[in-house]
C-alpha cells in the first residue's frame, strides 16, 4: 500500500510545527517532548521521502543522519575528506 505524498508531506509539516512548540517550550537539556519531536519528524521525513520516491522516483535534498553515520572526530573535524558527499541534482 502506497501513501500519497501529499498526505505525507502534511505529516512532515505537523511534525515539524510540533517540534518548533516542544522546542519554544523546553525544559532544559534532554527534554523528553523535545526528543520525542525530534524523532518524530526523522520518521515524517522517511515516511514523505519514501511516497515521493514510490509515487514520482524523487528525492528530497535531505538526509536524517543516524548516530552511525556521525563522522567527525572529537574536534568537530571530518576524518577524511573522501567521506564529504557533494548531492548533485
Amino acid at each position: 500500500m502506497s501513501i500519497d505524498p501529499r498526505v505525507a508531506l502534511q505529516s512532515l509539516t505537523a511534525a515539524l510545527e510540533e517540534h518548533l512548540v516542544a522546542a519554544s517550550a523546553r525544559r532544559g537539556e534532554g527534554d523528553p517532548t523535545v526528543e520525542a519531536a525530534f524523532f518524530a519528524v526523522a520518521d515524517a521525513f522517511e515516511v514523505y521521502e519514501d511516497a515521493l520516491y514510490e509515487a514520482y522516483a524523487e528525492v528530497t535534498p535531505l538526509q536524517v543522519f543516524d548516530e552511525e553515520d556521525e563522522s567527525d572526530d572529537e574536534d568537530g573535524e571530518l576524518l577524511d575528506e573522501d567521506e564529504l558527499e557533494i548531492l548533485d541534482q
